[in-house]
């Protein structure tokens, strides 16, 4: 991946307890790190030559904080009160307020997977040391991180626009000793628990509330848990869209190597050179080869075509997501001395136009697994009806579908870009804004129903291939099956096929069926 970052890659380590750790020492953080802590409780360290930078920020700030000449968010009012004068004396307490007056989120609570990786990207904007945070209050941060003492941040509130105010003003609440936090899974009042855990809230001085609270880590680490997840699926696509293409007994030629090279691009190359391998050994692929089809419907011959292009989609999100993931995005900031600029770099414009990209980009991954399913389901290639052979007094996989097909329905909804409604706030002095937190729920919500939508097509091709028997698929869908089979037997006649969905949904998400398969014929595309 390319990035206008030349540093380093952060080495980040999973210990067998399942902790993530990382030391912030001015290497960049990347998803491929990343990929490896999703979902896990990390641990934060910060090198020395780090905390001199902090420290010489934060002595600048202390200075300009004494000083008569105006600085905004250090000695002014904020937004549309930018021109009011903020005594000395009474610093701390526009800080202090600040936070409370800005904790208006609401909605859902944040995923947790999510709400530690907006304190690891927080930490690591301060690390850049112009943003002007005192070390006791990164410390706090790192502590309830480190402790897995997570902020309850409501999912709803922000504009994308000034940073993620509200929500990161709810991740700020408990270093106060207010609001609330999530403490193995139970809600408990923020002072509470950090006493418990032998962490002490912080007073925040000048400009501090601003530096936490100004910045674009709710978008970042919504956008960087959706690339991650949405890059693992789009392997997963390719491996179910082989087992219902050898289930359907389609044709191989259309992802022949030389053609995708009259048409070079790189997801659709990546796609149909992984199609060839998964089928590699097919003894169905034979049995069909004169059977007269001339064409595959399109869902199963233009599968390059259509998960290449979101794979080269999320190409795109990936590099601009690490760029942002070590990037300071807040304001005003603090460079060469005491200069103190304000500018721009908390608008969440590149994220809020990669995430409602990428929830395009998923959304079209359901929707041809849709039609896939639909395939599976109408007979052809003498495949069962429904995929059961006593239907009429079973209904077989008639009802999945309509769940597949109200899932992509529901996507379409959700991919209406939301970066193109911007609405005027702080009485006009914030005039445009991104909606990019917007765009961040959105793509997460496409993004489980697309899995869904996959978990669907996994088991009705899994069905389809039980059919083919005693002709084995080609090595990737036969280890994708029995992976499957491992967790959902074969169905011969109706039964509560919803608890079928969720066990399928969960061995997709496990990532099991992947690395049986990738066991056998190695790593995939």
């Amino acid at each position: 991946m390319e990035t206008h970052d030349s540093r380093e890659s952060v080495v980040l380590t999973v210990s067998e307890q399942g902790e993530a750790a990382v030391t912030l020492d001015g290497r960049r953080l990347t998803l491929e790190a990343l990929d490896a802590a999703l979902g896990l409780p990390i641990r934060v360290a910060i090198a020395d030559a780090v905390w001199s930078r902090i420290e010489k920020s934060r002595e600048a700030v202390e200075r300009i904080a004494a000083g008569n000449e105006p600085a905004y968010g250090i000695n002014t009012g904020f937004g549309h009160l930018c021109e009011k004068r903020i005594p000395p004396d009474q610093v701390e307490t526009l800080q202090k307020n600040l936070i409370l007056s800005h904790a208006v989120g609401v909605g859902e609570p944040t995923p947790p997977e999510v709400v530690r990786w907006i304190m690891l990207f927080k930490i690591n904007a301060l690390t850049h040391g112009v943003s002007g945070a005192a070390r006791s209050t990164i410390e706090c941060l790192a502590a309830m991180l480190g402790a897995d003492v997570l902020p309850v941040i409501p999912s709803q509130g922000s504009l994308g626009a000034s940073g993620d105010l509200a929500p990161l003003a709810h991740m700020v609440l408990p270093m106060i000793g207010r609001g609330k936090v999530v403490v193995d899974g139970e809600v408990q009042a923020a002072a509470a628990a950090l006493a418990s855990h032998g962490i002490s809230p912080v007073t925040l001085g000048a400009k501090e509330g601003l530096a936490l609270i100004n910045g674009t880590q709710f978008m970042a680490a919504h956008a960087a848990v959706a690339v991650i997840r949405a890059r693992r699926l789009a392997k997963h696509a390719d491996v179910v869209a082989t087992m219902s293409l050898e289930g359907i007994g389609g044709s191989v030629k259309p992802f022949d190597e030389r053609l995708h090279k009259l048409r070079p691009h790189p997801g659709a190359i990546e796609v149909a050179a992984n199609v060839r391998r998964l089928m590699a050994d097919s003894e169905i692929l034979p049995s069909h080869v004169d059977c007269g089809r001339v064409q595959d419907p399109y869902s199963l011959r233009c599968v390059p075509q259509v998960h290449g292009a979101s794979r080269d989609a999320l190409r795109h999100a990936a590099a601009t997501i690490e760029t942002e993931l070590n990037s300071v995005t807040d304001n005003p900031l603090i460079l060469d001395g005491d200069e103190v600029i304000s500018g721009g770099l908390f608008h969440g414009q590149p994220l809020a136009l990669i995430l409602d990209y990428m929830a395009i980009a998923l959304a079209e991954l359901a929707s041809i697994s849709e039609r896939r399913i639909y395939l599976l389901l109408s007979g052809v290639a003498d495949l069962p009806v429904l995929l059961m052979q006593d239907t009429g007094l079973n209904s077989g996989f008639m009802l999945p579908q309509y769940t597949a097909a109200a899932l992509v329905s529901e996507n379409k909804g959700l991919c209406m870009p939301a970066c193109v409604d911007s609405i005027p706030t702080s009485l006009g002095q914030e005039d445009h804004v991104s909606m990019g937190a917007r765009a961040a729920v959105k793509c997460m919500r496409v993004l489980r129903n697309t899995e869904t939508v996959l978990a669907i097509e996994q088991m009705c091709a899994a069905q389809a291939l039980d059919f083919r028997s005693p002709l084995r698929p080609g090595v990737g869908p036969r280890a994708a099956r029995g992976e499957i089979r491992k967790a959902i037997p074969f169905a011969e006649v109706d039964r509560a096929i919803g608890d079928d969905i969720a066990a399928s949904l969960a061995l997709l998400r496990s990532q099991r069926v992947v690395r049986a398969v990738e066991d056998e014929i190695g790593t995939l595309a």
